[in-house]
Formats: structure tokens, C-alpha cells, sequence
């Protein structure tokens, strides 16, 4: 990939990652309890979490414009493996033996992929 796509691609990555972690925060145990939607809409991780997508949005069609849109799903799907460990590291979330062998062959796959052009 050139300079420019790889740009665009980790700019994806940290967008989407942090998108997806946003609204996990605003989801929280607390809000999920209280029972109360109107409680989560006034959270600003929910907000963040919105801008991130609409940023990566932008972004997913800069880099569709560089790359091929076969290429661009393959190492996009490097996003799965970053929320994992970030699932991990910041909500404690459990990473088995499955999950770990799911991360190792989806980050073969984008280092195949990545090279492909």
C-alpha cells in the first residue's frame, strides 16, 4: 500500500477502535441497570463514539479510493484484533486460547493482504 492508503488505514483502525470503545463505556454496567436509554443518550462517550464513526466513515471512503475494496475489507479486519486487546486491557474482558488462535490468523491474513499491491 502506499504511504497515503497506510495513512488512511490507521487512521481507520484508531477511529473505529475508538468509536467501538466509546460506546462500550457509555453502555456501562451503571446505565445498563438503571434501565434508562435517555441516561445513556446524555453520555458524552455515546457522542464521542458517534463522531468516531462519522469521521471513519470519511476516512473508509479516502482510503476506498487508494485501494482496491477487496484489499481495503481484509486489513480493515485488523480492527478486531486492536478492540480485542483494548476490549481486554480497559474492561477486562477474557481473551481464550480461541480467541487468541482467532487474533493470530486474522493478523495473518492482513499481513497477506497488506502486501498483496
Amino acid at each position: 500500500m502506499s504511504t497515503l492508503a497506510t495513512a488512511f488505514w490507521l487512521s481507520n483502525i484508531v477511529l473505529d477502535t475508538a468509536g467501538h470503545l466509546s460506546f462500550k463505556a457509555a453502555a456501562d454496567k451503571k446505565a445498563a441497570e438503571s434501565g434508562s436509554w435517555l441516561r445513556m443518550l446524555h453520555s458524552v462517550y455515546l457522542w464521542i463514539g458517534i463522531a468516531c464513526f462519522c469521521l471513519e466513515f470519511a476516512v473508509w471512503f479516502a482510503l476506498l479510493s487508494l485501494i482496491p475494496l477487496s484489499q481495503a475489507v481484509l486489513v480493515g479486519s485488523i480492527n478486531i484484533v486492536v478492540l480485542m486487546i483494548a476490549g481486554r486491557l480497559l474492561f477486562r474482558e477474557r481473551l481464550d486460547r480461541l480467541r487468541v488462535g482467532g487474533m493470530i490468523l486474522i493478523a495473518a491474513g492482513v499481513a497477506l493482504a497488506g502486501g498483496a499491491i
